[in-house]
């Protein structure tokens, strides 16, 4: 077996270079207050991923626990769990709680905290706005929470809470902005030297897809938000409620699909990484899979029109020029992305043939693959207008599998990276039944709703709870249509508390095994013939605040596999 501290010939430390920053964050050294105070003006971009990860994971076990309550809302349609006039807020919020409370920050700090140590960077780029990004993010995520506590909100009865959720949704955003934008410039200028685009890690490739399309994406969603302010705020003298119309109309294409699936580019990103650590492969063709994975980031051509791209009702009898007039923008903004997601998944899954390691990350990294993988599908389904589930259960359905797909592959990243974090590993034999029952509770709780959706249940999504308040606003719970309401609410109430409690006891056995005494190897994962390919694992673990005593040289997309390659052959 090799020695991880030996400098193999494709990477060679360099005593200068290029991308250091002004910025640093000397390891804790003090406790309580100073402890805090560490945390609180830090510019490590460890510790910045950290506190979205820890943010976004408490986000998320809220958000959950209100799609329980809601879920078991409509097993019964003929007793009330809930306020029905509490409903609308309550669906709004699950949506914009779990889309950018919880998925959102949970991709970008996972992000933030691997993506320099995979470039070789000895900081994030612009680390103070990352930072800056989070207590904004953090702040707009409180205030959102207070405000619909208060009647505010979507739908809510106090004009002056329902600004502060519009306005706190807005620092939300643009705090997500600032970590993106971090993201992108970090990729695109703080590689290590020798490290082309061609020899980035597939992570960070997917990540700058992500970064860039959001870049795009979010700044609308502000711009959106801050347009259904000013609307609410001063109402035209026609329609007083002008502003609730208005954010229905321009705002719920930020919380539905293609546009959410933007946050799950980097999950093919991470499949390949553990699948190529456990298999010991070399992913190929690179640039196919490079290609595939850009693909997929299409879907931000959703942001443009800002309105759903369908395929009209009896497409089959449209003429030529219609067809053509609908096909052109469906293929660019649903069939692409879904070739993208469906390439990448068959390029990285054939390797699985080859006998990869037991390892939990491998796993969480495959169920969260086919989740996005069949979330991409069945966006593209949702929009073809002869299948009639626009406005049913089936687009909850498809948004929750964005949802889970996400969280899951945060889940198995933490097991991936955590050791480059805190030093330590989390049992394995432990992890993996929960990345099972995750994945299982994810199904569980999509596929009922999916079903539903073909059976005509009305479903809540985000433009319905914000239209006005009208005599069908309780029709998501209230409804009758020819299936089995009982049967496939129950089973989805099911699976949201199954993956809810997945998630939770995760939180409690990382809480635990971070805090251990044991200490992780710098490749944790080294064992002939699999091991780390990129360049995090050269460094220590715990990485410090820098990550590398120097910037290493590398001329080769997996400079720790050629070393392992280097010694069996030496030998």
């Amino acid at each position: 077996m090799s020695n991880p501290s030996r400098v193999p010939p494709e990477m060679s430390l360099s005593p200068m270079t290029t991308i250091d920053t002004t910025a640093s964050s000397a390891p804790s050294t003090g406790t309580g207050l100073a402890c805090v105070a560490e945390w609180l003006t830090t510019t490590d971009h460890k510790r910045i991923g950290r506190l979205y990860i820890g943010g976004g994971a408490l986000a998320f076990l809220g958000a959950a626990v209100i799609a329980v309550l809601l879920g078991a809302e409509r097993i019964s349609t003929t007793s009330e769990l809930l306020d029905i006039n509490a409903l609308p807020q309550l669906f709004a919020f699950e949506r914009f709680g779990l889309t950018y409370l919880a998925l959102a920050p949970l991709m970008i700090g996972i992000a933030l905290a691997v993506v320099p140590l995979q470039l070789g960077a000895r900081s994030l780029a612009f680390p103070r706005v990352a930072a800056a990004g989070f207590w904004m993010w953090l702040v707009g995520a409180a205030l959102s929470i207070y405000s619909i506590v208060n009647n505010g909100g979507p739908n809510g009865g106090n004009p002056r809470f329902v600004e502060l959720f519009i306005l706190s949704a807005l620092m939300v955003i643009t705090g997500l902005v600032a970590g993106v934008v971090s993201l992108a410039t970090s990729v695109l200028t703080t590689r290590a030297p020798g490290m082309n685009m061609r020899r980035i890690p597939f992570f960070s490739w997917s990540v700058l897809i992500t970064s860039l399309a959001l870049v795009i994406a979010l700044p609308v969603v502000a711009g959106d938000l801050l347009f259904s302010w000013l609307a609410y705020r001063y109402p035209s003298a026609e329609n007083v409620l002008s502003g609730s119309r208005a954010l229905n109309d321009w705002v719920g294409f930020g919380f539905s699909q293609p546009t959410t699936l933007l946050f799950l580019v980097p999950v093919f990103g991470f499949f390949a990484e553990t699948v190529a650590t456990f298999t010991g492969q070399r992913l190929r063709p690179r640039g196919v899979l490079f290609g595939a994975i850009g693909l997929a980031g299409l879907a931000v051509f959703a942001t443009v029109v800002q309105a759903p791209v369908t395929l009209r009702p009896a497409f089959s009898s449209l003429g030529l020029g219609d067809k053509l007039a609908d096909l052109a923008p469906f293929a660019l903004v649903h069939g692409l992305p879904l070739l993208g997601a469906f390439a990448a998944f068959a390029l990285v899954a054939k390797n699985l043939a080859t006998k990869p390691k037991i390892q939990a990350p491998v796993f969480f990294a495959l169920f969260a693959a086919l989740l996005a993988l069949s979330a991409a599908a069945a966006s593209a389904l949702l929009h073809v207008g002869d299948a009639a589930l626009a406005g049913t259960t089936f687009e909850e359905g498809n948004w929750l599998t964005v949802v889970f797909a996400g969280v899951i592959a945060a889940m198995g990243a933490i097991v991936y990276w955590g050791p480059k974090w805190w030093g330590r590993e989390m049992p394995n034999k432990a992890v993996l039944p929960l990345a099972l029952f995750a994945f299982l509770g994810a199904e569980l709780a999509t596929l009922p709703l999916l079903v539903a959706g073909f059976a005509d249940q009305p479903g809540a999504v985000f433009p319905a709870v914000l239209a006005t308040v009208s005599a069908d606003s309780s029709a998501i719970v209230t409804f009758d249509y020819s299936g089995s309401p009982s049967l496939w609410n129950t089973l989805s109430t099911v699976g949201l508390a199954l993956i809810t409690l997945s998630v939770l006891a995760f939180v409690a056995l990382a809480l635990k095994s971070f805090s251990g005494d044991a200490t992780a190897a710098n490749d944790p994962w080294a064992s002939d013939p699999w091991n780390g390919h990129t360049l995090e694992w050269s460094a220590a673990s715990p990485a410090p605040f820098d990550n590398f005593p120097v910037a290493p040289i590398v001329s080769s997309a997996e400079p720790l596999l050629d070393l392992r390659v280097a010694d069996r052959s030496s030998r």
